[in-house]
């Protein structure tokens, strides 16, 4: 009886912990996030409420976020707290997105 507890515990425990080592370098989340925000710098562009400046800064933020991202992968393991500082990178993009389209600043719209 103990060591069926024990094996079940142990196989628990296994479970719990498998996933923390099998994340690796896959950076879904990061991956999707940028796809989405680079539509919505697209959208920005095609209907004129990003000017040209603006697209430029917005894009040269997204390249070092790629960056940043590769950096973390390149020791084959992407810690939380490389995981978290690429959310927080994404985050500070996400509202400069938001703000650049909201702004006074417009440009003619692509068709």
């Amino acid at each position: 009886m103990k060591k069926s507890i024990q094996l079940v515990s142990l196989l628990v425990a296994s479970m719990l912990v498998a996933p923390v080592f099998a994340q690796g370098t896959a950076t879904p989340s990061v991956t999707k996030r940028q796809e989405r925000q680079q539509a919505r710098i697209a959208s920005g562009v095609n209907s004129g409420a990003l000017t040209a400046h603006e697209t430029a800064n917005l894009e040269r933020r997204e390249t070092k976020i790629e960056s940043d991202k590769e950096a973390a992968k390149a020791d084959g393991v992407v810690t939380k707290q490389e995981r978290a500082k690429l959310q927080a990178e994404e985050n500070r993009a996400s509202k400069k997105i938001y703000n650049k389209k909201h702004n006074a600043r417009v440009a003619a719209p692509v068709n």
